[in-house]
């Protein structure tokens, strides 16, 4: 019988190499090789290997992807329409954000649905999942449970009861007989999930996956789950707060621009229909520094209350701080103000905060921060009903943003009747009741029009 071969493998992006290295040479990644042994090739695998056949396009027949409603429309929407079936869905996100409850808030709803569910948790009892289950209502009985780590296990069980949808929570907690090492370990991780790759694949179930994530915010383990399974979500917020956002991050069945929102309640998540109207709940109606933005993700536009606050600075060293913002790229900006219109920022402490605690990553936000910094500077107050967007250049510029309709709509259905926006975007627009369209050509221009 021939020995096991022992082999060192990227924990980024799963290069293999025969001896350790201390950088990768596919990723350029420093001190990520682990070594891990594998079995010889057995003299069945080489004759199914021999009898393998290549197939061309025109002889693979296509098949319409069949997707299953969760009746949770945030949901559905960062899934791309629904669960496909045969996918496998990893989800991410910090401890005690909602991951668990999510996931058994949508089991309880597939099952309402009569969607046969499993939900294996290698974390909790079954006692605990009850106790957090009775608060959001009765479940029907075609979800049920299991409480497992073992994969030799799991594997049987799916095969015999045959379940449609299947929760594993969590991925590093189970563990492969067949690898030595510990659970929750690289190469348990990435085995453990190769095998449930192959049940979901082989059965044609959609199985969710729950992973940890480490201090930076990325999934623990290998780096290579994330291109193992077909969708990578996202559930983040403030823990302390009480919306949530699920992103999705990667998706072959759908877009990756979608985001879904929801409201944590003693009962479990609420679906937010209208993000914006809740954003801008509290909002002051005369101080000054603050104006509203809008932000498109994906089709979906979102309004959002940007502030600001310009002290003078009583040491030689002015302070900045951005939350929700790039931090370069607010300071970017506010040299384009000291240069473009001469305000004296060099001696002021600035202070930018996207209110409600959402992360925005979109240049259409430019404009409003430029907007709320001079007020904050200039002691002035933004009317309240001021809606601003549009990309701010090194020059000053304004520079057109996609898709300015939809912003307009979602401003006008929020009550907004002043919307500052890009001269270049107002050619084709159609003149819309009710709303005055301000353009701006250049940063100058926006003082002269407020």
């Amino acid at each position: 019988m021939a020995k096991a071969k022992t082999i060192f493998f990227c924990k980024e992006c799963g290069n293999e190499s025969s001896k350790w290295m201390g950088q990768c040479p596919a990723c350029g990644a420093w001190n990520s090789f682990t070594e891990e042994k594998i079995d010889p090739i057995s003299k069945k695998t080489e004759k199914e290997i021999r009898n393998v056949e290549t197939h061309t396009l025109s002889e693979i027949v296509s098949v319409h992807e069949e997707r299953v409603g969760t009746s949770m429309e945030e949901f559905d929407r960062v899934l791309g329409g629904g669960i496909v079936r045969g996918s496998l869905i990893l989800v991410g996100g910090d401890p005690g954000i909602g991951k668990s409850t999510l996931l058994l808030q949508t089991s309880r709803a597939l099952g309402d649905a009569h969607h046969k569910v499993l939900y294996i948790s290698g974390e909790e009892s079954l006692q605990q999942i009850k106790l957090r289950a009775d608060r959001m209502g009765s479940f029907s009985d075609d979800v049920a449970f299991l409480c497992e780590t073992n994969l030799s296990i799991i594997d049987g069980v799916i095969r015999r009861t045959k379940p449609e949808v299947v929760i594993i929570d969590s991925i590093q907690t189970m563990f492969n007989e067949s690898v030595n090492s510990a659970p929750g370990s690289v190469s348990q991780v990435r085995e453990s999930t190769g095998v449930l790759m192959q049940l979901a694949k082989g059965l044609n179930i959609t199985i969710f996956v729950v992973g940890h994530v480490t201090k930076e915010g990325v999934v623990a383990g290998p780096r290579v789950l994330e291109h193992m399974v077909d969708t990578v979500l996202y559930f983040e917020g403030d823990r302390h707060a009480s919306y949530r956002i699920l992103r999705s991050v990667k998706n072959r069945f759908g877009s990756t621009d979608e985001i879904g929102v929801f409201e944590m309640v003693t009962s479990g998540l609420n679906e937010v229909k209208n993000p914006s109207e809740f954003m801008l709940e509290g909002r002051a109606d005369d101080g000054n520094g603050s104006v509203v933005a809008c932000q498109m993700e994906g089709t979906r536009p979102i309004l959002m209350e940007v502030q600001a606050l310009a002290t003078r600075s009583n040491f030689g060293m002015p302070r900045r701080t951005s939350t929700g913002m790039d931090y370069n790229r607010v300071n970017l900006l506010m040299a384009v103000l000291e240069k473009r219109l001469g305000l004296k920022l060099g001696d002021f402490d600035c202070y930018v905060n996207i209110a409600g605690g959402i992360k925005v990553s979109e240049p259409a936000v430019d404009l409003a921060t430029c907007i709320a910094i001079i007020s904050s500077y200039k002691d002035m107050v933004i009317a309240k009903d001021t809606v601003a967007f549009g990309e701010v250049g090194l020059g000053g510029e304004v520079r057109a943003v996609s898709m300015a309709d939809q912003r307009i709509r979602e401003a006008k259905k929020l009550g907004f009747t002043n919307i500052i926006m890009p001269q270049s975007n107002l050619k084709g627009l159609k003149n819309v009741e009710g709303v005055n369209l301000i353009g701006v050509r250049n940063v100058k221009e926006v003082i002269s029009k407020l």
